[in-house]
């Protein structure tokens, strides 16, 4: 997953760029980096790390320009560390051309055997978003082959090339001397939202971002959610023009943004991301009171920070004591993924300390956003037991992820996955719990239709396997178990 920002603006947009990247760094924390553009200039900076480590005062003072891009990475197979892979990528032809991307391309090979033998254009990197960037530009210079560079030929080249694109994708580009572009795959499986803000000077101001929070952290306004399948740009003056580019869009957003891709201050298609947690726990709730009327819980405590709110809502619901029973050291949240057991104990033990008077002794439900390859699990577990608990309930406020995630999510591919081809108390054996509940697929679903109702479908692929984009097949998921790279 990534984070994405543009901005069109009357003023240097370098400082402004920089602290609305912040706003969506928990999206992305491997890569990142900024474009900004001056007239017909371009200027970039990017490379691995945090925004504050790979951006600097100085490399701020050079960043010209009113119109700006911004990227925050977590790559979803391979290359992580690569920084040639950190986003904007740049084209100099035609017109010049910085794209960043949040998503991933499903056909992705096929896509760059076209662009390097039919559009015939160089791809440097093994990057998706390095295709789509290529891509993009190639149908925009066929259209504009007999035609001036206006939104129009904009618009076509994003017609063309949503037909030729598979998979989620959510981008922000820049256009040289001209202005900012995004637009969003026909299913609106990745985010994207639109904001304003006026000036003191009474000019508007325009953002292009993947999450609202960064609106609000920076003074700007929600305007509306990007539709699927649809493109805007903002000119260079600040005017704003938006088309549907594809003839079939309809809305399935990836489901596992509201459990625990987005931040909870966060609205995404109308539902606030903290109301719909809060759902999730009332939902999980009614799944203990049906399937385990007689299980005695003491303590209800969250797996800090994500599935606080669908905790305290389970607790509530329930009528069991709630209790913050993990200190979380958030110093050490950045750093490199640990590459064996022995160094993941160390790592989990150094980030989670347990506040042991609310374990000792207790029969203590654990509430966490999602189950992946339960491995951090298995050590939370673990440094439940060693404080003292009597039993270790491990509640998931996801249902059970069974399957490849293949449209952007950074998570392992299905053979990797604890729920993968087991029982609960088989998983619940492997992460060292007494018992292990799940939400149901359903009742998640619920949770968001019931805030917003007009959503009419959901991007659900690791939990149900159905892959919306029907070019996901036997062999490809199997290129990905077998470590293929695919992003």
């Amino acid at each position: 997953m990534c984070g994405i920002v543009g901005i069109v603006t009357d003023h240097p947009v370098n400082q402004l760029l920089y602290n609305a990247l912040k706003g969506v760094q928990h999206r992305g924390q491997q890569a990142a980096g900024m474009a900004t553009m001056d007239g017909n200039l371009m200027y970039l900076k990017k490379g691995i790390g945090l925004i504050k480590d790979v951006i600097s005062n100085y490399d701020l003072s050079y960043l010209h320009g009113n119109i700006g891009i911004g990227h925050v990475r977590f790559p979803t197979a391979g290359s992580a560390d690569d920084p040639e892979q950190a986003h904007p990528f740049y084209v100099n032809s035609p017109f010049g051309i910085m794209l960043a991307h949040n998503g991933n391309l499903t056909n992705t090979k096929q896509l760059r055997e076209e662009v390097l033998h039919k559009n015939h254009r160089h791809v440097r990197t093994k990057s998706d978003s390095e295709v789509l960037t290529n891509a993009f530009a190639f149908e925009l210079q066929q259209s504009t082959i007999n035609n001036e560079l206006d939104n129009q030929a904009i618009f076509k080249a994003i017609e063309n090339l949503n037909q030729r694109l598979k998979g989620g994708y959510a981008v922000v580009s820049m256009i040289a001397d001209y202005g900012l572009v995004g637009f969003r795959d026909p299913f609106g499986i990745r985010p994207l939202v639109l904001g304003k803000k006026i000036e003191a000077d009474n000019s508007i101001s325009y953002m292009l971002a993947s999450e609202s929070c960064t609106l609000n952290s920076t003074g700007y306004d929600l305007i509306r959610d990007v539709s699927p399948g649809e493109a805007i740009i903002i000119t260079a003056e600040g005017k704003l023009e938006s088309k549907i580019c594809h003839p079939n869009p309809v809305l399935n957003i990836c489901i596992f943004e509201y459990v625990y891709l987005a931040r909870q201050d966060s609205v995404i298609e109308e539902v606030p991301v903290q109301l719909a947690r809060k759902a999730q726990g009332h939902y999980l709730a009614q799944t203990i009171r049906e399937y385990y009327p007689n299980l005695e819980i003491d303590v209800v405590i969250p797996v800090p920070d994500i599935a606080r709110p669908a905790a305290i809502s389970l607790a509530m619901e329930l009528g069991v004591p709630y209790q913050e029973g993990f200190v979380r050291n958030h110093l050490v949240d950045n750093e490199p993924h640990p590459q064996n057991s022995e160094q993941l104990q160390v790592t989990v033990q150094s980030m989670l300390s347990p506040i042991e008077l609310e374990f000792k002794n207790k029969n203590v439900l654990l509430v966490d956003a999602s189950i992946v390859r339960g491995t951090n699990s298995r050590e939370i577990i673990k440094i439940a037991r060693n404080a003292g608990a009597k039993n270790i309930y491990f509640a998931s406020a996801a249902p059970r992820i069974k399957f490849s995630s293949v449209y952007g999510i950074d998570m392992p591919a299905y053979n990797a996955l604890v729920a993968h081809n087991k029982t609960d108390s088989e998983i619940a054996t492997a992460i060292g719990a007494d018992l292990v509940i799940y939400q149901d697929l359903e009742n998640l679903k619920k949770s968001i239709r019931e805030i917003n109702p007009d959503i009419p479908g959901f991007e659900a692929s690791c939990f149900d396997g159905n892959y919306i984009t029907n070019d996901i097949d036997d062999e490809y998921l199997l290129s990905l178990a077998n470590g293929a790279f695919h992003a």
